[in-house]
């Protein structure tokens, strides 16, 4: 019973972290900002979904595959040396997708969305080198700032949610209370900055 505490915020943890993992929210976030697009006229609603494969599937597909051979520990990526390389691809991954729907004709939003995250997934690759930011934080708080610039100041009742993920890291120990707050303020900045600019 005295265990009980500790193995119950533990699960949660671990839940927290897998329903607010990055390729999760960012598939998610393109599909929103997407779908917000295509409230102009003759605009697909559905322009969200192919930049989610570029930037979300095909990245946790590298991912997952490294996992299966056996060069990366767990789709998390807890070692800090072997992250550089998955976000490398990740940035690689989401321009090959950002020159595709500009030649398709994707709607401005969610081209700067893309661009976005592309900035902050270079910056993170660059910090990765030295110290271990926390992507999940990053990424959290991205998504609120992007839907701050979209909705207003109402999205940011999801302020709770990227506490919680990032009291999650921690609780793992994935990462210190540091590296979640310098990863959630770059990831806020970024997105904060680059996607009102562009949109």
């Amino acid at each position: 019973m005295i265990n009980a505490g500790p193995a119950v915020s533990e699960r949660i943890a671990r839940i927290v972290s897998e329903v607010l993992a990055p390729a999760v929210l960012v598939a998610a976030l393109l599909v929103t900002v997407g779908w917000h697009a295509g409230e102009a006229p003759g605009v697909s609603r559905w322009w969200g979904l192919p930049g989610a494969v570029f930037a979300a599937v095909i990245p946790l597909g590298y991912v997952l595959h490294g996992v299966r051979t056996g060069r990366l520990t767990d789709h998390h990526i807890p070692d800090r040396a072997d992250r550089r390389s998955p976000l490398l691809f990740g940035v690689a991954s989401l321009s090959a997708g950002l020159i595709v729907m500009v030649l398709l004709g994707a709607p401005r939003e969610v081209l700067a969305l893309l661009a976005a995250g592309g900035s902050g997934l270079v910056i993170f690759a660059l910090v990765t080198h030295w110290w271990k930011m926390s992507i999940h934080a990053g990424v959290a708080a991205g998504t609120l700032a992007t839907l701050t610039a979209i909705y207003g100041p109402v999205a940011l009742l999801g302020v709770p949610l990227v506490v919680l993920g990032g009291w999650a890291r921690v609780r793992l120990t994935a990462h210190t209370p540091a590296q979640v707050v310098v990863g959630a303020l770059a990831g806020a900045l970024v997105a904060g900055t680059v996607f009102p600019v562009l949109r």
